[in-house]
């Protein structure tokens, strides 16, 4: 049985003792601020005219004062029409009244109690004020560099996080499809759950497992889940959080979260994109004392070095296998390679109910067919689709997700959303229309093309109109015939636009679509071994390592590259050839399709293949 442990998760606030220092300082700087603007007022207050006291008690018998107050041996006087004191004197401190000299019916005397209590605790406070002041500026900047001193202490410190006290932890049921990597990962949950079932039959521990796959795979949520299934602590750090400008401070931060991992052992380590970290050595980029090759050799250190039986599992995201260094993935540091490919259709409806079981989903809705039109896309594309089908129907005022919000969505997730405030004129419209006729045609006729779903003349993304094409199912292979089908199809708006309007008034509207062919043909001779001179023969280089490039010598001759630009430009110019002679053999059909897409803008799958039904597939366009 695994013993259960409780995780303290590491606050970013401050203490209730601190807190409590500095609300008492604050308090007390409001009183002695009170103390000081009371003393203030008392000072600014207007002087009284000071007199010999037989003047007063002339003056007073005279009947030109109102009123005479005695503190101590202290007067203040009010004159007649007067209502606040004008006059002060003093008297003898031994004589005790002023009956004598002083005539009682022309003026009221009043005696009260002398109180200093007020103009003491002033005075006092005006004297601590200064004092008071000084130390608490000397107490807040010793505060400051105490803290400096702690944040240089603590820069090589690890900045991970700490997980695996959550109410609601990650599990393999949380997560749809991937069922391959679940089972290669929960062999790991096994090690971390019974370690010692393993160490008595003489079985090691795995020190790493590498996820590989594309962006929004899910690597980082089945790495939590691996976690939630083991019920172990969790440390996750991204490998950019390792690299600083100070030459030690990611191996510092390295040393220090392995330490943090032994003391929490059983645990998992999780660093996300490895690959900024972990890349091949001795690339020349940094010279001998680079950060970057500091911190991996730590790395190197820890996952393998000379301390044993540690229980700690390290779990690393990459999406850029290729260039990372092979001492990070040789036996003893990175033991488990784990796959993670995109989904496939019974994995996406698996998604596609996961992401939409929470939101409020119109019977009617077919998740089916959406999972069949999302060929390719990944489990993050998935949950955008879902995101933004809900906030279709939220800005439409609606209770319910319906079919028309969900196609919507996919479609704006997919090739972007529309732009109807684009403005075309009706030249271009009709440029625009021959266009994508050109394509839809094309693609419709060729047999190894796939289907037209939609084709559009409202300008989406970046594009002024789109024909979108979905397989039927799934590919995981290509053949020679299908991408030349392709490199057709791509070709097919730039030659609608040349036999309609003649060679020279081709536009610029096809300007992606030759990018993308000319890069499908480059990618055909020189990774695939496509070509027709150059069948079977690769000349593949990794697309990250630049420097690769730079530094070292190219592979193959001039004379092969001159070979490999032939090849390409032959396969584009084989392309026109077939997309030039399948739209001179339907003209009907491409003038059809322009009028419907001028009247409507957008011709949907079925009614494409209605009007572009009887198109012919000439000789020439033919490959077998």
């Amino acid at each position: 049985m695994s013993s259960k442990k409780t995780f303290h998760k590491i606050s970013g606030g401050k203490t209730p003792k601190k807190q409590g220092i500095k609300n008492a300082a604050f308090i007390a700087l409001v009183i002695l601020f009170g103390l000081f603007i009371y003393s203030y007022s008392q000072q600014t207050q207007p002087k009284l005219e000071e007199r010999p006291l037989s003047q007063v008690i002339q003056e007073a018998n005279a009947g030109k004062y109102e009123k005479i107050v005695v503190r101590g041996s202290a007067l203040e006087i009010t004159k007649k029409g007067e209502d606040k004191p004008s006059v002060k004197s003093r008297k003898d401190p031994e004589v005790g009244l002023l009956e004598e000299g002083l005539d009682k019916g022309k003026v009221a005397v009043t005696y009260e109690e002398e109180s200093s209590a007020g103009a003491t605790w002033a005075t006092i406070g005006i004297n601590l004020l200064p004092v008071i002041l000084i130390g608490a500026i000397l107490f807040f900047m010793l505060r400051s560099a105490q803290g400096q001193g702690n944040q240089a202490m603590s820069f090589g410190k690890s900045r991970a996080r700490l997980y695996g006290n959550e109410k609601d932890k990650v599990t393999f049921k949380n997560i749809a499809g991937s069922d391959e990597a679940k089972v290669d990962l929960q062999e790991v949950v096994e090690f971390l759950k019974f370690p010692k079932k393993f160490e008595s039959v003489g079985a090691k521990i795995p020190k790493g497992v590498l996820l590989v796959g594309p962006p929004g795979t899910g690597k980082t949520m089945l790495a939590r889940a691996v976690a939630g299934e083991a019920d172990v602590p969790f440390f996750s750090i991204s490998g950019s959080e390792f690299v600083e400008m100070f030459v030690g401070v990611g191996a510092s931060r390295v040393r220090d979260l392995f330490a943090k991992a032994k003391k929490n052992s059983p645990c998992i380590i999780f660093v996300d994109e490895i690959d900024a970290v972990g890349r091949r050595r001795g690339s020349g980029m940094g010279g001998g004392h680079d950060e970057r090759e500091q911190t991996l050799n730590q790395i190197l250190v820890e996952m393998d070095g000379f301390e044993q039986g540690t229980n700690v599992i390290v779990l690393a995201a990459t999406n850029r296998q290729d260039v990372l260094d092979p001492a990070l993935l040789r036996p003893g540091r990175f033991d488990r390679r784990v796959n993670i490919g995109l989904p496939d259709r019974k994995d996406r409806l698996a998604i596609l109910k996961v992401h939409f079981a929470k939101k409020p989903l119109a019977s009617a809705v077919d998740l089916d067919a959406l999972s069949a039109k999302t060929a390719g896309s990944s489990g993050a594309d998935l949950a955008n689709i879902a995101n933004e089908a809900a906030i279709v129907a939220a800005r439409a005022n609606r209770k319910e997700i319906n079919q028309d919000d969900v196609t919507e969505a996919f479609e704006k997730v997919a090739i972007g959303p529309e732009r109807k405030s684009k403005v075309m004129s009706d030249k271009e419209k009709e440029l625009t229309a021959y266009h994508e006729a050109g394509h839809a045609i094309v693609g419709h006729v060729l047999p190894d093309s796939d289907m037209v779903h939609k084709v559009t003349i409202i300008p989406r993304g970046g594009t002024g109109g789109v024909t979108w094409f979905i397989p039927p199912e799934d590919k995981s292979y290509h053949s020679i015939i299908e991408y030349k089908d392709i490199l057709a199809r791509m070709l097919g708006g730039r030659i609608a636009e040349e036999v309609i309007y003649g060679p020279d008034r081709v536009t610029t509207g096809a300007g992606s679509d030759l990018q993308k062919a000319a890069e499908l043909a480059r990618e055909m001779v020189v990774n695939q071994g496509m070509g027709k001179k150059l069948r079977d023969q690769v000349f593949h280089v990794e697309e990250g390592m630049m420097l690769d490039r730079m530094v070292h010598e190219r592979q193959f001759s001039d004379e092969t590259a001159k070979i490999i630009d032939d090849e390409v430009e032959s396969l584009i110019t084989e392309a026109a050839t077939r997309a030039r002679a399948v739209i001179r053999a339907n003209m009907d059909k491409l003038g059809a399709l322009k009028d419907s897409l001028l009247q409507k803008e957008t011709v949907e799958a079925e009614e494409v293949a209605k009007i572009l039904e009887g198109s012919e597939m000439p000789k020439a366009a033919s490959l077998y």
